[in-house]
């Protein structure tokens, strides 16, 4: 491509003006980038079920998909006399990452929404994950996404608070060097969502098909400013969110 600068048409002027309302794209990782909900949501029930919670497969994903399992001890305790400790979630980790690395998939068209992302915020994106920051990287190493982000993956683990506070949003868009009110969230859950809203982030909301997909009202409810059900929706919805912006 020449560096020549070319004239401007009234097309151009709309995407200059359009690519100026956002800076940067922070993506939440589990069921945004990554399939790995069913496969970390069943080897928790199989545990749970070790404890004595005969737990269905619909309330084990209504309850802890979206939530830091060490934030969630109090209704395992309640349903289990156990109370959960580090050693007992080295255990599920140990379980879960096994099965990942057997089953996981990306999402589809997740790795060319990122590519454009990539490109259209010149390298300003960043993974935002609630998840411990080893799985984080474990899964986008196994599904070709890591090169695409580097060392911009960070874990609400490691911040003072987990999602849905917005700890974890605010120190990712510190890193990619933006104010959080010029970021887009890409999320799928209602605890996410509200993480990137309250970090004052425009939410674009996740909800494909499937048993752990989160209602697209629930997360209209939760701020998301639009939502959407394929990835490959993406990056034409940063065209139309930029424009709607103003």
């Amino acid at each position: 491509m020449s560096d020549t600068p070319q004239p401007i048409t009234t097309a151009d002027t709309t995407m200059e003006a359009a690519g100026t309302s956002f800076d940067g794209v922070l993506f939440d990782c589990d069921g945004v980038l990554v399939d790995s909900e069913l496969i970390t949501n069943g080897v928790l029930r199989e545990m749970l079920h070790e404890l004595g919670w005969a737990i269905s497969a619909e309330d084990c994903i209504r309850l802890f998909i979206g939530r830091a399992l060490k934030d969630e001890w109090e209704p395992i305790l309640e349903r289990t006399g156990f109370r959960i400790t580090d050693d007992w979630i080295a255990r599920f980790r140990e379980r879960r990452d096994e099965r990942l690395r057997a089953e996981l998939t990306p999402i589809p068209g997740a790795r060319e929404a990122v590519a454009a992302a990539n490109a259209r915020f010149g390298g300003r994106i960043a993974v935002a994950t609630g998840a411990d920051l080893a799985k984080a990287r474990m899964q986008l190493e196994l599904t070709g996404l890591a090169p695409l982000f580097g060392d911009r993956v960070l874990s609400g683990m490691d911040q003072p608070r987990s999602k849905p506070a917005p700890d974890v949003y605010l120190a990712a868009a510190a890193t990619i060097g933006i104010d959080p009110a010029r970021a887009i969230v890409v999320e799928d859950t209602v605890s996410g969502t509200t993480a990137g809203v309250a970090a004052g982030a425009t939410v674009l909301g996740f909800s494909p098909d499937g048993p752990t997909r989160t209602a697209p009202e629930a997360l209209r409810a939760a701020g998301a400013a639009a939502v959407f059900s394929r990835m490959d929706e993406l990056p034409a919805l940063f065209e139309t969110i930029a424009i709607a912006r103003g």
